[in-house]
């Protein structure tokens, strides 16, 4: 199911505007949001927001531990030029990004906060990695409150719902994944298809 189609669903055509699915900037908006969202079906909507937040998080994994499972290990040092990231840290990069940003706009504690992973890293310790880090996202779904989820923040240049900093940290990801899908091939791995999203 698309994402706008969801939130049409879930929310009614009305609040779009609010969410940021249209280009209009009114600066009233978050606060129209808040009191369109006060009421019975507050508690339903949050839990669908919630399931599928995780949805396409538990995808993501599936996709992302695919491409990581191709790559053989000793081509985890692997770049396509000196001044590219390894496959290794491609992923490694990915971990650290998305825990630190996810923790620092929502309040959640940081799991690498105090931790300081080596630049290149084997494919093992990539995987749990990564495994790690996306258990670390859907228990921040699950644990934070509502009000957080709908807080804004700020993000590259603009101010966006929490729930939606989740799906930007998830496009970060695909744009990674998309690199080492190129990875793959120039060392004539056929990367696996995938549908969905």
């Amino acid at each position: 199911m698309k994402r706008t189609h969801f939130l049409k669903n879930m929310l009614g055509l009305g609040l779009l505007s609010f969410w940021g699915c249209q280009n209009s900037r009114d600066e009233s908006s978050p606060a129209a949001l808040a009191s369109l969202e006060v009421g019975s079906e507050k508690e339903g909507s949050m839990q669908l927001l919630r399931q599928e937040l995780k949805a396409a998080w538990l995808r993501s994994e599936t996709m992302t531990l695919a491409n990581v499972e191709q790559m053989p290990p000793a081509y985890f040092t692997f770049k396509y030029t000196k001044e590219a990231m390894s496959f290794s840290e491609q992923w490694r990069h990915c971990v650290i990004y998305t825990c630190g940003q996810l923790a620092g706009r929502t309040g959640v504690k940081n799991p690498y906060k105090n931790i300081k992973l080596p630049v290149q890293m084997p494919k093992e310790d990539i995987i749990e990695e990564l495994k790690k880090m996306y258990t670390f996202v859907r228990k921040t779904i699950d644990e934070i409150a509502d009000e957080k989820l709908l807080e804004q923040c700020d993000f590259a240049g603009d101010t966006i719902p929490i729930w939606r900093l989740i799906y930007a940290l998830e496009n970060h990801i695909i744009h990674h994944r998309g690199q080492c899908i190129v990875y793959l091939r120039l060392k004539g791995i056929k990367p696996k298809g995938f549908y969905g999203w």
